[in-house]
């Protein structure tokens, strides 16, 4: 099985998980948004040791009863266009099964096999061969800045261009610019939109989510989608959330999207994202369960490895599970690794006032995480991480 929308790749053996990634994400939290191949992409992240939380932020509704689908279906069936631009399976598809429901799929391909073909990806080339139509060219980087660098003025003055566009949102639209490019080069365009997106109909999973991205609940967060992407921080804004979820992608909470389209409205918002060399939902995998653990260096204490993590800590690779007053300690040690943080400093990293319950959450720590010697005390000071040796790329964690 494959992921759709221009940003999947086929999984298990195809999607190029080696043994010793079978680990790699061991105590790390990752949140996925998406609502299409969602259990595919949470089966590539689980095999390599991830917890994964998901919430949709959208949802993609088809459009095949549209007026205004039906209507632009027409008008390409009683004008051919010169050149047909095709930007998504999943849409190319779509078009052509609502036409088959009208009984017009037939006169619709005939029409479009008229037109010289352009694709955008690999996804929209293979929607295209699949109905009999064969592009002339395609992008490299699968972006619409390259199709209209491609297109010349001559290619498009005077001519007629069917465009299958993205789904967009009532708010939003994720190229924009698209058309009015085309038109300013002289072209008269057919808009063609197969399907929209929309907020979840029941946000309660995603309010969950959000929050725990603004508490630093999860160690990730990926992006499959530049309307999931643009649908989340409208929804953070509703919760009055925008400012500690901003902060948070951009320091503790690692961001992932799957290219530079989805990245768009994150990127406007001033959000930082990782992304992978390819668009396809196995890279993007990949991409998690290699930056993940460099950005979230073990650390050497007391001659254990100790990762901490969001919601736990991982030590000599084992799983530890702890109390969220364990967690607020232990991120507090990790913070500076080696250095004594004092019991004033947990006390109030803990929110109580009496000092004996740094004593004794300290006492829960220590039980919890299976290893007492990992954090020492120094006498009338406080306490710190028994650190052996720093990784050269480790820096100061967040």
């Amino acid at each position: 099985m494959r992921m759709d929308n221009g940003s999947g790749e086929a999984i298990g053996p195809g999607d190029g998980m080696t043994e010793p990634d079978a680990t790699s994400l061991t105590g790390f939290t990752v949140a996925i948004t998406a609502s299409r191949r969602v259990d595919e992409f949470t089966t590539m992240l689980r095999r390599r040791g991830a917890d994964v939380v998901a919430a949709a932020a959208m949802h993609m509704v088809p459009l095949a009863d549209d007026v205004r689908l039906r209507a632009a279906t027409e008008d390409v069936v009683d004008a051919p266009p010169d050149l047909l631009i095709v930007t998504t399976g999943i849409g190319f598809r779509g078009w052509v099964e609502a036409a088959a429901g009208w009984g017009v799929a037939d006169t619709l391909l005939g029409a479009l096999g008229k037109a010289r073909v352009i694709s955008r990806g690999p996804k929209a080339t293979g929607a295209l061969r699949a109905a009999g139509l064969r592009e002339e060219w395609s992008p490299v980087s699968e972006s619409s800045e390259e199709v209209l660098a491609h297109l010349t003025v001559d290619d498009l003055k005077g001519k007629r261009v069917a465009v299958q566009l993205h789904g967009a949102t009532d708010d939003w639209d994720p190229v924009p610019w698209f058309i009015d490019t085309l038109v300013e080069r002289g072209a008269t365009v057919v808009g063609v939109q197969v399907y929209r997106w929309e907020p979840p109909e029941h946000p309660s999973a995603l309010d969950c989510l959000i929050e725990k991205v603004a508490l630093g609940g999860v160690d990730a967060i990926t992006f499959t989608s530049a309307p999931a992407a643009a649908s989340f921080l409208m929804r953070a804004d509703e919760l009055r959330l925008t400012e500690p979820v901003r902060r948070a992608m951009n320091s503790t909470v690692t961001t992932f999207c799957v290219g530079p389209i989805t990245a768009g409205p994150l990127r406007k918002a001033g959000v930082t994202s990782v992304q992978p060399d390819r668009m396809r939902l196995g890279a993007l995998a990949r991409a998690v369960a290699d930056e993940l653990p460099r950005r979230q260096p073990d650390l050497a204490v007391a001659g254990h490895t100790l990762g901490v993590r969001a919601t736990c800590a991982v030590v000599d690779g084992v799983v530890r599970d702890l109390s969220p007053n364990s967690m607020v300690l232990l991120k507090l040690l990790a913070s500076a690794p080696g250095a004594v943080v004092s019991r004033d400093m947990m006390l109030e990293a803990l929110g109580g006032d009496n000092p004996h319950l740094v004593e004794a959450e300290l006492a829960r720590l220590r039980s919890a995480i299976g290893a007492e010697e990992l954090i020492v005390t120094a006498v009338e000071r406080g306490y710190r991480l028994a650190v052996d040796f720093m990784p050269e790329d480790a820096g100061v964690p967040h």
